[in-house]
This record gives C-alpha cells, sequence and structure tokens, in this order.
C-alpha cells in the first residue's frame, strides 16, 4: 500500500497589512520531501504520525514538501501557486498511490484565491480522480466550504483551543483512513451551519462541557466515527465564514446531519457565552500591580500573530511605563528593524531605539527609550507542545525596568520557554505580557497566579457586528440576533 502525504497551511488575516511571500513559509517551516523534522508543527502532523504508522505497519509513504507560514494577511498569489504546484507535481510522480492524506489550515486565502484550500483539494482530486481516498487534518479556526466537502471524503479538526490535541487528531485521521482502506468504514461527512460567528476557548466553560460531550458520544456510538466544531475565522472576509458542525458517521450521513443540527443548535444558544471576559489596559495593569503574588499573566489577545496581526502593538507596554511597572516582563514586540539595531550595538550596550507599532493604526505609538541591550539570539525557538515555534533572531532590552523581547519572525506566546530562551526567568517576574488569545493557557496556567485578559487597542477586528466585511455573510449571528428563527436556537 502506497500513501501520499504533505502539507500546506496558514491562517489569513484579511484585514492584515501584512502580506505572505515565500519567505515566510522559509521563515517558518518549509521542508521538501524527506527533511521535515521529527517533530510537527500545528499543521504537520499527519506526516509524522504517518511516518510511525507506515513503519509499524507495513505501508509506504511518499512524503511531499510540508509548507506553513505563521498567520498574516493575503499570501502572495505566485507563493501560493508554486507551493501548490510543488506539491501537486510530486503527487504526480508519486502515482500510483492507494490514498492522499494531508495537513491543511483552512483559512488560507490567496490573491486571486477566496477558497484556497478548496482549490487545492479540487486539483488533487482531478489528479486521483473520484475513486481515490483524500483526506485531510485542519485547524477548527478556519472555513468549511461546499468546494472542499465535494473534493474530500473526510475531514478530521482540532478539538481543543488552545490546540493542543494535534498530533492526537492526527492519530483519528489516520485510524479513519486506513479502516477505510480496509474496507472496514466508509466515512460520511454531514454539516450543520451554525450562523454564527465567535470564539470558543476550550479551556473554560461552556466549550470546555461541550466538547466533553462530543467526545463521549464519538466514544459511545460506533456509528460516530467523529465530530468535530469548525469554529470559523471571524478575521476572515469570504463568503463561508462561520461556525459548522461536522459529524462524520460510517455510512449514516442521515444519523449524522440529525447529530450535527442537534448539536448545532446547542452550541448557537450557548452564544455569547464563550469567550473569555475581557477588561482594557488601565484596569489589566492596575489589577497586576496590587496583585499579592505573581506572576500575573497579561494576554494581549487582539495583537495576537496567530491571527494575522503584526504583534508589535504597544497600548499595553506604554501604560505599564505610565503606571511605573517594575519587575515585568514583555513578550514580545515585533520589529526586525530595532533587533537589527540591537545586533548592531551589541550585547551590553546602552541605545537610544525607537521600536513597535509601525504596522497598522491601532496599534498605539512608537516607544523611545534609553534601552540596555541585555541579550541576543539568533534564530530563537520557544516550544509548543511537542513542537518548537521560531521567533527569529530576538533581542532582550531593559527600558525602565521592564524587560521586553523584540522579535524579528512574528510568532504569538505559546510558552514560558519564550522568556527562558532569552535568559528571562518568568516565573520570577511579578507581571508576564504576552501576546496570545488562548493558546498560551495550557502552558502559562501552571505557572501564573492569575491571568488577566485584556483588549488593548484594535490591531485585530475582534467585533464582527461592527466589521466592515465586504464578503463574508451578514445574515448570521452577532450580526442578526436569531438567524434560525424565534423558535430555535434561543439563549
Amino acid at each position: 500500500m502506497r500513501i501520499f502525504t504533505a502539507a500546506l497551511a496558514t491562517e489569513t488575516n484579511t484585514f492584515s497589512p501584512i502580506c505572505v511571500d515565500r519567505r515566510a513559509f522559509e521563515a517558518s517551516l518549509y521542508a521538501p520531501p524527506g527533511e521535515h523534522p521529527e517533530t510537527p508543527t500545528l499543521c504537520s502532523a499527519p506526516i509524522t504520525v504517518g511516518r510511525r504508522l507506515a513503519a509499524e505497519k507495513g505501508f509506504e509513504l511518499i512524503e511531499g514538501t510540508a509548507a506553513w507560514a505563521d498567520p498574516a494577511g493575503l499570501v502572495n498569489r505566485l507563493t501560493y501557486e508554486s507551493l501548490r504546484d510543488e506539491i501537486l507535481d510530486q503527487l504526480r510522480a508519486a502515482l500510483p498511490v492507494d490514498a492522499v492524506v494531508l495537513g491543511l489550515h483552512g483559512a488560507m486565502v490567496a490573491d486571486g484565491y477566496e477558497d484556497t484550500e478548496g482549490d487545492f483539494l479540487t486539483r488533487v482530486r482531478n489528479i486521483v480522480g473520484a475513486d481515490m481516498l483524500v483526506c485531510a487534518e485542519l485547524d477548527p479556526h478556519s472555513h468549511l466550504t461546499a468546494k472542499r466537502l465535494a473534493a474530500a471524503n473526510f475531514f478530521i479538526y482540532f478539538k481543543e483551543f488552545p490546540h493542543t490535541d494535534f498530533v492526537d487528531r492526527a492519530e483519528d485521521l489516520w485510524r479513519i483512513a486506513l479502516d477505510t482502506l480496509a474496507g472496514r468504514v466508509k466515512p460520511a461527512m454531514s454539516v450543520f451551519d451554525c450562523r454564527m460567528i465567535d470564539v470558543y476557548p476550550t479551556s473554560r466553560e461552556p466549550m470546555r462541557s461541550f466538547v466533553d460531550k462530543i467526545t463521549r458520544t464519538e466514544a459511545a456510538d460506533p456509528d460516530i466515527l467523529s465530530i468535530s466544531v469548525v469554529h470559523g475565522f471571524m478575521a476572515g472576509d469570504v463568503p463561508e465564514m462561520g461556525t459548522k458542525m461536522l459529524v462524520l458517521t460510517d455510512s449514516k450521513p442521515e444519523k449524522g446531519a440529525v447529530l450535527a443540527r442537534e448539536l448545532g443548535l446547542e452550541l448557537f444558544a450557548q452564544r455569547g457565552t464563550f469567550i473569555m471576559p475581557q477588561i482594557d489596559e488601565k484596569e489589566a495593569v492596575s489589577r497586576a500591580l496590587a496583585a499579592v503574588s505573581g506572576p500575573v499573566v497579561i494576554a494581549d489577545t487582539w495583537d495576537n500573530p496567530g491571527g494575522g496581526t503584526a504583534g508589535d502593538a504597544t497600548v499595553l507596554l506604554a501604560e505599564l511605563l505610565a503606571q511605573g511597572a517594575q519587575d515585568t516582563a514583555v513578550g514580545t514586540i515585533w520589529d526586525p528593524m530595532a533587533v537589527q539595531i540591537c545586533m548592531a550595538a551589541g550585547e551590553g550596550a546602552e541605545i537610544q531605539l525607537r521600536f513597535g507599532a509601525k504596522s497598522a493604526p491601532g496599534t498605539g505609538n512608537p516607544i523611545d527609550g534609553f534601552v540596555k541591550v541585555v541579550r541576543l539570539v539568533r534564530n530563537a525557538e520557544m516550544r509548543f507542545g511537542e513542537s518548537y515555534a521560531p521567533f527569529g533572531d530576538a533581542a532582550h532590552i531593559q527600558l525602565n525596568g521592564i524587560d521586553i523581547i523584540l522579535n524579528s519572525t512574528r510568532a504569538q506566546s505559546f510558552d514560558p520557554s519564550l522568556f527562558s530562551a532569552m535568559g528571562i526567568e518568568p516565573t520570577s517576574k511579578k507581571i508576564l505580557v504576552i501576546k496570545s488569545t488562548n493558546h498560551f493557557y495550557a502552558s502559562f496556567a501552571p505557572i501564573a497566579a492569575e491571568i488577566l485578559y485584556c483588549s488593548a487597542g484594535t490591531p485585530y477586528p475582534n467585533n464582527p457586528a461592527r466589521t466592515p466585511y465586504r464578503r463574508a455573510p451578514r445574515d448570521i449571528w452577532p450580526m442578526v440576533d436569531n438567524p434560525h428563527g424565534d423558535a430555535q436556537g434561543a439563549p
């Protein structure tokens, strides 16, 4: 048995001013066949899990290219087309194969390609024919389109947010794929459009209980192969943006449709209750300074590079300076130019420096100050679950008693190793400021005395009711109160 696998992924914030070219993929992950590291990235776990299973079960795994870029704005057209065609050519050269198992994201948008994954999957289907198994693992912060459903046999999405389960879901993907090839199951996808867009952290209620419920349902019913909540991605201005419920059954699409609708309406009935309570920067800093013990983690939720922003907002840092904060570390502020200046100055240098707030309105003002360059690291990395996330050449500077990490490769704050990589012991600080919506939670919660979610500035379009969409549906919640009608989905 011969199976082809590859990965092509990024998350596109269509409102972000930062476009993605080939260099962005090369900075995060570009691995030609056979060069993928042993540890998976967020969307390439199908490759590493496939390697292990091929060795255990004796099938041949043909690896194509794996490419991942950190979330940003539109993908350059030639970049997408060249990476797509590179993988498609590898697939053609690998034929005949018995299946295609892919790692995708689901929220990529390229110049000229509104439904990028739909385009890619359709071209895969055209190469392998109607009877070939084609499946993929995806991030739930994505768009589930009719074109994708028509092109693939089945999809598996991460269940957890933060995405701590991407390797587990790759295991599910391969288990169902191998069972399908052996004739033990015949996957059928059923989808319900929840007609809403929201943020669904599984680290808190009510989403924690909802995910636990669908996991129990999978285990209890042999007809149910998988259940996924496709959260949607509110910063993606595309026609099929929104939350969907996907039920994968063994040849029972009608049963799946009933369950998808039931679960989807249950989710809809709890709309508006999922997201973490947020406070502004003044309250966040005041509360952190008043805390008896630390570290208090302040999450700058909307300047999250994981959602496609630059990660260079200075609103929170300016408030920390204004309130005289000490014993504080900020990780990170993206400013490649400032990093270059620090690199040229060298460790121990004390220099005048302007940094931050260069990317877009709503990110605050650049910070000017006399800083000390404490530590410089080339090609810095932090942990992310079983993987590593690069944040590029980086500089640890000190300004008015505050430790600040400047980075050259945009990355959200996944793990406390972000600080330790730069010579900062995170548990010794009273306040830690990070840039992440919720992916930080699994690794920072064990060391945090308190976590504060802060809405500072407007680098990210975080209120769908007011976001100036041009292509996204306007007949979903919260743009309208109840698109399912008064009799259904009542809160």
